[in-house]
C-alpha cells in the first residue's frame, strides 16, 4: 500500500515535469528577438519610472523600455522579419536603422556553455548606435566580478562603422576583463561578425551582400595518401608557421600605444623564441597521414563525424596557444580559428593532446594537439582560414592588455579537386542520409562488435553447459573482459554514458530525430542489444560484460588478488544503503537535464568514463586524479564504482525490473543456511536471505558455477556423498554375493 500511494504521488509530479520541459523546450525555440520585443512599451503609453525587475533572466533590461532606449533616437520598432531576423527603427515614419540578435548570426556560446544574446542597434550607415547585454547565464558575478564592468565594455562599440572595420581602416580597443576573458572575447566575436553579416546583407557603409560562388568549387581530394616529410610539408604549405621574437613581441606592444604595456617588457634575449605556432588541416588524407602517423590518422577518422574536420596545433616558446583557461571552464581562450564570417572557439570535448609530429624531420615541440571542428559550424577544409592568437600582458594586479595575431591557412591546390556543380543536377539528386555513411564507413568494427554480442548471447543462453566446467568459465570471462576494456572501450570508444540517457530523453521531448542517434553506429547497436538484455537478464548483460570501465576496475582487482592484496568486506546493513547513493546520482541528474542539459552533461563528469576509457587518461591532472580516486578502492572493494557510485548502472537497474525471465538458478537452501553463494558474491547481490537483487546482479555467473560444483556448493556436495555411499553399499553388495558364489562354486570341487 505504501508503494503504491508513493506512486500515486509522484505521478502528477514527473507529468508536471516533462509539461515544464516542453513548455520550455517550445518556448526557447528558434529566435529571440520578438519575445524580447513584446517587452517594449512605447513612449506614449509609458507612465511610470523603470523597474528594476529583468524582462529576461541575466538581462540587464528594466521590465518597461522605450524604442529610444534600444536605438538612440527612435520612436518606433518594426515587426521582426525573418530574414534575416531583424527589427527595424524607425524616427518619425522614417527608417534609421536595424535592431538584431548576435545569436541569430553566430555561434554565441560562452563561458557557461549556454548562448550570451546581445542587442545591436545599426544604422542605414552602418554604424553601430547601441549594443545592450540581453541575456546571460555567465558565472561572472560568481566569482567576484560585478556585471557592470562586462556591461561597460559594450558601450566601447558606439561609433563603430562595420564598413571601415571590413575595410581595415577602423578598429575598437576593447578592456578584456581579467577573470572574465573568455566571455568579453566572445562578446566582442559576437558584435563583430553578427553586425558585419548584417551590414553585408543590407549594403550598409558601402558593403555588398554576399554572392553565391560562381565557377569551380573546390574539394578534399582522398585519392591522394603520399606520405612526406616535415620540410616537403613546410615548403608546398601543408604546414604553416607563425614565429614572434621576444623582440617582436615587445615591438608589437610599443607600436600598441599603450603606455603601461611598456613598463613590463618581456625579458630575455631579443632572440629568443616568444612563440613559435604550427597549424595545418590533418582531414586532408596526405597531410593527415604525414602528420599524425597511420594509427592515428585512423583512429581520427573513427572520431570525426559527418561535416566535422581536424586541425593539428603545434609549439613551443615563452608563451603556450593553449594557455591554461580550458582547465577551468572547457574554452581554449587563447586562440580561435577564423573563416569568412565564421569563427570557432575549441571546447575541450573537440580536443587531443598528442605525444609527437609523426612526420620525418618534424622538430620536438612542448604542445602537439589536435582539434575538432564543430559539425554545425561548417568549416571547410578546402577553403582558406586564419587562426587569431591572443596575447596578452599584466598592466596591473587585474588589468591586461591584448594583442593579436594571425596565422594564414591556404590549404595546397595539390590535394583538392575543382570541379564545377550544375544546379539542375543539385537539386535532382537526392542526399544520402549522412548516418548510412557513418555505418559504411564503421563496417568492420560493426562486424567485430556484433559478433562478440553474438557470442555473450550464446554464453547466457548456454551457460548451464557452461558453468559445470569452472575453469573454461574463469577464462571465457577473463578474455571477454580483455576485448570489452581494450577492444571496445580504448580501441573502438565505444564507451555508454548517462548522458546519452539524458540526451535521449531531452530530443523525446524536443524533438526526436533518429537520424542524431544512428550517427553513431557502435553506441547505437549497444544501446540496442542493453534495451533487448534488459527482458532478459536485466542491467548484468551490460554492466558486467559489455562495460569497459566495469572490465577496467575487475580487471585491476584480479590483479590486486593475485599479489595478495587483502579484500575489504562491507558489511550487509552498510552496504544495502550505500548502493542507494548511485540512485540519487542518478535521479539528480535526471533532474537537473529536464532543466538545462548542459549543466547535467556537465555534472554527468561524475562518471569517469571519458577520462579513463574515452581520452585514456590524458586529460588535465584533476579529471585523472578523480578517476584514479575512484578506482583505487576498487582494488580493495571489488567494483566498489559499480556498486556505489555509477548513475548509469542505476538508470539501467529501473527498467531492468521489467525482465521476463530468471535464468539464475537457486536451492531452497541457499541462504538458509548456506550462504557461500551470498559471501562470495562479487557485488554482494544476494541478500542473506538468498534472494538474488536483480538491480545490482552483474551476471559474473560465479554463483551458477558453484551452484553446479559438487566439490563447493553444500547441497551439491550433500547428493554427491550420497551418490557416492549409494555407489559403495552397491559394491558392497556385490562384493559380497561374489564371494558367495565362490564359496558354492568351491564347495561343488
Amino acid at each position: 500500500m505504501t508503494g503504491h500511494r508513493t506512486t500515486q504521488i509522484l505521478l502528477p509530479i514527473i507529468i508536471l515535469w516533462i509539461a515544464a520541459s516542453l513548455f520550455s523546450a517550445t518556448v526557447w525555440a528558434g529566435s529571440e528577438l520578438p519575445r524580447l520585443l513584446d517587452t517594449i512599451k512605447s513612449s506614449e503609453k509609458y507612465t511610470g519610472s523603470a523597474s528594476p525587475d529583468s524582462a529576461f533572466p541575466g538581462s540587464t533590461f528594466p521590465s518597461i523600455i522605450f524604442p529610444s532606449t534600444i536605438f538612440p533616437g527612435a520612436d518606433k520598432l518594426g515587426a521582426v522579419t525573418s530574414k534575416p531576423v531583424v527589427s527595424p527603427a524607425y524616427k518619425e515614419g522614417k527608417q534609421i536603422g536595424f535592431v538584431f540578435l548576435t545569436s541569430d548570426y553566430v555561434n554565441t556560446t560562452g563561458y557557461s556553455g549556454k548562448p550570451l544574446h546581445q542587442l545591436i542597434a545599426i544604422d542605414m550607415q552602418g554604424v553601430i548606435q547601441k549594443v545592450l547585454l540581453v541575456e546571460h547565464h555567465e558565472p561572472i558575478v560568481l566569482i567576484g566580478i560585478p556585471e557592470k564592468r562586462i556591461t561597460a565594455v559594450l558601450d566601447e562599440y558606439v561609433g563603430l562603422d562595420v564598413g571601415k572595420l571590413v575595410r581595415g581602416t577602423q578598429d575598437v580597443k576593447i578592456d578584456v576583463v581579467s577573470g572574465a576573458t573568455v566571455t568579453v572575447m566572445v562578446m566582442d566575436d559576437n558584435i563583430l561578425r553578427s553586425s558585419i553579416k548584417v551590414a553585408r546583407h543590407f549594403g550598409l557603409s558601402g558593403l555588398q551582400a554576399e554572392k553565391k560562388h560562381t565557377g569551380p568549387v573546390a574539394s578534399i581530394n582522398p585519392k591522394i595518401n603520399v606520405i612526406k616529410d616535415w620540410q616537403r610539408l613546410l615548403n608546398e604549405g601543408s604546414v604553416q608557421r607563425l614565429n614572434i621574437s621576444v623582440a617582436q613581441i615587445n615591438q608589437a606592444f610599443k607600436d600598441n600605444g599603450n603606455l603601461l604595456a611598456l613598463a613590463f617588457p618581456e625579458e630575455g634575449d631579443a632572440n629568443d623564441i616568444f612563440v613559435e605556432l604550427y597549424a595545418a588541416v590533418v582531414s586532408i588524407p596526405s597531410i593527415g597521414k604525414s602528420l599524425l602517423g597511420a594509427n592515428e590518422y585512423r583512429n581520427l577518422q573513427k572520431k570525426l563525424k559527418p561535416g566535422e574536420q581536424a586541425i593539428m596545433l603545434a609549439g613551443k616558446g615563452r608563451f603556450s596557444f593553449k594557455g591554461s583557461g580550458y582547465v577551468r571552464g572547457g574554452i581554449f581562450d587563447r586562440f580561435q580559428v577564423i573563416q569568412g564570417d565564421t569563427s570557432i572557439r575549441f571546447h575541450d570535448r573537440y580536443h587531443k593532446r598528442l605525444r609527437a609530429i609523426a612526420a620525418k624531420g618534424a622538430p620536438q615541440l612542448h604542445d602537439v594537439d589536435l582539434f575538432r571542428t564543430p559539425a554545425d559550424l561548417k568549416f571547410n577544409a578546402a577553403a582558406p582560414w586564419k587562426l587569431e592568437l591572443l596575447v596578452g600582458r599584466n598592466i596591473g594586479p587585474t588589468k591586461k592588455v591584448f594583442l593579436t595575431f594571425d596565422l594564414k591557412y591556404n590549404p595546397p591546390k595539390a590535394y583538392l579537386n575543382f570541379s564545377e556543380v550544375s544546379v539542375d543536377k543539385k537539386r535532382s539528386t537526392k542526399a544520402e542520409p549522412i548516418w548510412i555513411k557513418m555505418w559504411q564507413l564503421k563496417t568492420t568494427e560493426i562486424v567485430v562488435l556484433s559478433i562478440a554480442l553474438l557470442m555473450l548471447t550464446l554464453i547466457f543462453f548456454f551457460q548451464d553447459w557452461l558453468v559445470k566446467r569452472p575453469k573454461l568459465t574463469e577464462r571465457v570471462r577473463i578474455g571477454f573482459l580483455v576485448f570489452t576494456l581494450f577492444g571496445i572501450g580504448w580501441y573502438y570508444n565505444a564507451q555508454l554514458s548517462v548522458v546519452n540517457i539524458l540526451a535521449m530523453f531531452n530530443a523525446l521531448v524536443s524533438g526526436f530525430d533518429w537520424a542524431y542517434f544512428l550517427m553513431e553506429p557502435l553506441i547505437f547497436i549497444l544501446w540496442a542489444s542493453v534495451a533487448a538484455s534488459l527482458l532478459f537478464w536485466g542491467r548484468g548483460a551490460y554492466c558486467g560484460w559489455l562495460c569497459p570501465f566495469g572490465a577496467l576496475q575487475e580487471l585491476l582487482n584480479k590483479m590486486a588478488k593475485a599479489i595478495k592484496i587483502k579484500q575489504v568486506v562491507v558489511p550487509w546493513a552498510v552496504h544495502e544503503r550505500v548502493w542507494s547513493f548511485k540512485y540519487l546520482i542518478f535521479l539528480l541528474l535526471f533532474g537537473l537535464s529536464l532543466y538545462s542539459l548542459e549543466w547535467a552533461e556537465r555534472l554527468a563528469e561524475v562518471e569517469p568514463f571519458k577520462t579513463a576509457i574515452i581520452l585514456k587518461f590524458m586529460r588535465e591532472w584533476p579529471y585523472v586524479i578523480f578517476a584514479l580516486v575512484v578506482l583505487v578502492p576498487g582494488l580493495f572493494i571489488e567494483r566498489f564504482y559499480c556498486r556505489y557510485l555509477c548513475p548509469l548502472g542505476a538508470a539501467l537497474a529501473i527498467p531492468g525490473k521489467m525482465r521476463m525471465f530468471s535464468w539464475l538458478k537457486r536451492y531452497k537452501e541457499c541462504g538458509s543456511p548456506c550462504q557461500r553463494c551470498s559471501n562470495e558474491c562479487m557485488v554482494q547481490a544476494i541478500h542473506p536471505e538468498g534472494d538474488i537483487n536483480v538491480n545490482e546482479c552483474l551476471y559474473c555467473l560465479h554463483c551458477q558455477v558453484v551452484y553446479s560444483d559438487d566439490q563447493a556448493c553444500p547441497v551439491m556436495v550433500q547428493k554427491r556423498l550420497k551418490k557416492e555411499r549409494r555407489a559403495a553399499h552397491s559394491a558392497s553388495l556385490e562384493s559380497e554375493n561374489r564371494s558367495a558364489i565362490k564359496i558354492e562354486l568351491e564347495k561343488d570341487k
